[in-house]
């Protein structure tokens, strides 16, 4: 894996070579060759000549409104000019109007047919636009204008590879590589393209000769080898590893490759051995040692073996690549799982400390926060934040959930009517989110009209929030109140999440408040098959219902389980003691309330 991503890299940086040749100066107005150029008189060329280069002016102030109403101006005056129909057609491009662009394109180059630049910008947007076949004709156009640029060679076999046209992307490749030599870019490509039309021995042959023109560079003999690899032909793949250790016994790649070779041969410590040789390589660069890391700890995590060797390992690249963040990331992501919480703590904090704007460093210190429930911790981050990302709208929502687990309900309540303030109107889901959180803070102190309230207002903005339409819904059993309109929205949570037992359990005690004891049965039943989390919450609601269809004693069992499994409460410890079916008293139903522990999902560093 590590050597194919050198390689795509060096596919890249052979593509950006082959366009820097395209960045020629920009055509004037007065350099346009047209096939019929619209002639001008001398007042209006020089409107012409004005707007134009003023146009010019404006764009290099990035002003690009104005710069584009110049360019139309133009060609209100000369209708052909193609410098203006290029310029307007980049602003089409940046627009992602690519329809547009391509016809005002397709016209500029009527009109231009010897410039390099309209072309191969045309025939690029078509690439893009997934018009391989129009986009091939453009650079077969271009491969003719021009046969003293045979780079061009490549776009037109990339657009040859695309259409299915395979013979002609490699006999397009061949003319390349006989012009300008041999290339590791143009040999994996090759050696794609041969194994797209199942000539294994032709692709091979390709890399092989590579080898051979550079036999001193250990790493293409590995690349083979890794082919072989994955074509599991392990004794090829040795073979060529061999090679490559005689060239070089010291490439990292090459242990990368091993530690490969090992664990597909089943021999498991010889592959740590190796793994761990190439990480504590320091000619192996940063990027492939985190590839290489990632994987060990996975390793590491199912076997459960050699946690603090792998700690050793991270200090020693820490100190090999101090100013590393994300390696300070992954190595505090390591450190939570181990509970070791300060340490990493003092990771994350290093990283918001040299780079206050890694907005991925904040978000891992705040999971982390959650996850401890250190909420005065939340808080201070969640604030800090909003001073350097005042855009994301995560830290005022997870301030708001702070404040709610410090049972702050009116500051919770406050932040989130603040936090809708700065919600983009093109985000309407965030909005009903914000919203759904406000009517479970009114709902914990009791005020059930501004709850149900702020849950109408979250519907309006996303009327398939689960979340609320549950929340909502469960809410009214529990008041027994508009119970029809709970067991719709209750049904559509179903609907959208079939096996979430939560969902579940509320549409069977929408049932069990109606009376409708048998179906109320038949779904909490359903709930706990699908619970993975033994929810006390459940299982009381079990006992309840038992106890409805007249299975009394079950309904005892499941009440003393809930109460085991953490459930307390008068109500429930008078269910027990006179074995009696009991109703929550109104304070119960707020106090089952307090906050849940959040769980806070970010983007993991990779």
């Amino acid at each position: 894996m590590a050597k194919q991503i050198k390689i795509n890299k060096l596919a890249g940086s052979l593509c950006i070579l082959f366009c820097s040749v395209f960045i020629m100066p920009r055509v004037h107005a007065e350099d346009d060759t047209n096939l019929q150029k619209q002639k001008l008189s001398i007042s209006e060329q020089r409107r012409f000549d004005y707007f134009y280069y003023e146009g010019v002016r404006l764009k290099m102030a990035e002003k690009y409104d104005a710069s584009y109403e110049m360019f139309k101006h133009c060609l209100e005056i000369d209708s052909t000019s193609s410098a203006a129909m290029f310029e307007i057609s980049s602003y089409y491009i940046q627009l992602n109007q690519p329809e547009k662009a391509a016809s005002l394109l397709k016209k500029t180059v009527l009109h231009a047919p010897e410039n390099q630049e309209y072309r191969s910008t045309l025939a690029t947007l078509l690439f893009n636009m997934g018009m391989f076949g129009e986009a091939a004709e453009e650079y077969e156009l271009l491969t003719a204008a021009f046969p003293e640029k045979p780079e061009l060679n490549y776009f037109l076999a990339g657009a040859y590879t695309r259409m299915g046209e395979i013979g002609k992307a490699i006999d397009t490749y061949n003319t390349l590589e006989n012009s300008i030599g041999m290339h590791e870019a143009i040999s994996m490509e090759k050696f794609q393209l041969y194994m797209t039309i199942e000539q294994p021995d032709s692709a091979f042959n390709e890399l092989k000769k590579l080898a051979g023109k550079f036999p001193m560079e250990s790493r293409y003999p590995v690349i083979i080898g890794d082919l072989y690899l994955q074509r599991d032909d392990t004794l090829q793949a040795l073979k060529y590893y061999n090679q490559a250790y005689a060239i070089d016994p010291e490439s990292p790649y090459y242990l990368v490759s091993m530690a490969n070779y090992y664990e597909k041969t089943g021999q498991r410590e010889a592959a740590k051995q190796q793994i761990q040789e190439a990480l504590l390589n320091e000619r192996l660069d940063v990027d492939t040692k985190m590839s290489i890391l990632a994987r060990y700890i996975v390793q590491l995590q199912r076997s459960k073996q050699d946690i603090d060797g792998a700690n050793t390992l991270f200090r020693t690249l820490l100190e090999q690549h101090p100013e590393e963040s994300r390696l300070k990331l992954v190595y505090g992501e390591f450190l939570a799982t181990q509970n070791k919480f300060d340490e990493a703590r003092f990771q994350y904090q290093l990283v918001t400390e040299s780079e206050p704007e890694n907005i991925n460093a904040w978000q891992q210190l705040l999971r982390l926060s959650f996850q401890i429930q250190n909420m005065d911790e939340v808080i201070r981050i969640c604030n800090k934040c909003q001073e350097i990302f005042p855009d994301a709208m995560e830290f005022r929502l997870y301030l708001g959930i702070a404040y709610y687990q410090k049972k702050e309900y009116q500051q919770a309540i406050e932040t989130y009517y603040a936090g809708i303030q700065h919600i983009p109107k093109e985000n309407p889901g965030l909005t009903s989110d914000f919203y759904g959180q406000i009517g479970d803070t009114y709902f914990r102190i009791g005020e059930t009209d501004k709850s149900f309230e702020a849950y109408e207002e979250a519907l309006k903005f996303n009327d398939k929030n689960i979340a609320v339409l549950n929340n909502y819904a469960y809410y009214l059993s529990l008041l027994k109140r508009d119970l029809t309109k709970a067991e719709r929205m209750s049904a559509l949570c179903i609907k959208m999440q079939p096996d979430n037992a939560t969902y579940i359990d509320t549409y069977a005690w929408i049932f069990f408040v109606q009376g409708n004891y048998l179906l109320a049965k038949m779904y909490i039943e359903r709930a706990l098959s699908k619970d993975k989390t033994n929810s006390a919450e459940l299982v009381d609601h079990y006992g309840d219902i038992l106890y409805m269809t007249g299975e009394k004693e079950k309904a005892l069992e499941q009440w003393i389980k809930a109460k085991e499994l953490g459930k307390n409460g008068p109500t429930l410890d008078r269910k027990i003691a006179e074995k009696t079916y009991f109703e929550e008293t109104e304070d119960e139903l707020f106090n089952d309330m307090d906050g849940e522990t959040i769980k806070i999902e970010t983007d993991k560093t990779e």
